[in-house]
């Protein structure tokens, strides 16, 4: 098992699908679906490889939490439905590791708070991935009932920052410093 190689196929597999050529959402309506015909979305072709690469990394997975957290975050708010579907579950499968390993996922926990609020900041993220976000881990920690209360917290948790920080984006362009000042409050 050669650590670095599988490090630098993930960092440069999300390199690629976050890269901003590929943000069809971004383009026109024409230009989305000329590219669409001729290449199809290759954000989803490049997503499900990351996600059947991750699960053959058998026990070595753990050598990439938390260090892999942010790239897979980036990557799963690509506002892409069926790569989010294929890819949020990583999640689960990182949280699961750590907690057989150390009996807990407070590494991976803290590190999804983190890059979550720096993703947010920077115009990614929306109420649909947060919905989303909620359904899929849930789903997969009923299937695992010795960390599904745990697995529900950290849900929860995740679920109020990402509200509070949507509305802190949203409210950053509000002329009323009021708005704003109510809204930093509640993200503190």
């Amino acid at each position: 098992f050669n650590l670095q190689l599988w490090n630098n196929y993930f960092h440069l597999a999300v390199a690629f699908i976050t890269q901003d050529s590929l943000q069809l959402e971004n383009f026109s309506h024409a230009k989305y679906n000329k590219i669409q015909n001729k290449y199809g979305d290759m954000r989803r072709l490049i997503g499900f490889a990351i996600r059947d690469m991750w699960y053959k990394l058998g026990q070595n997975k753990i050598c990439f939490i938390p260090g892999m957290v942010g790239p897979i975050l980036e990557m799963t708010l690509i506002p892409e439905v069926e790569l989010r579907k294929a890819t949020i579950p990583i999640f689960f499968d990182m949280m699961l590791c750590e907690y057989q390993r150390t009996g807990e996922f407070k590494k991976f926990e803290n590190e999804i708070i983190l890059k979550l609020d720096h993703e947010v900041e920077g115009g990614r993220g929306d109420e649909h991935y947060m919905l989303l976000f909620e359904s899929i881990l849930t789903a997969c920690a009923k299937q695992h009932p010795g960390i599904f209360s745990l697995v529900e917290s950290f849900v929860s948790l995740v679920k109020g920052l990402l509200e509070r920080l949507l509305d802190y984006r949203a409210v950053m362009n509000d002329e009323s410093k009021d708005n704003r000042m109510s809204c930093t409050v509640n993200l503190l």
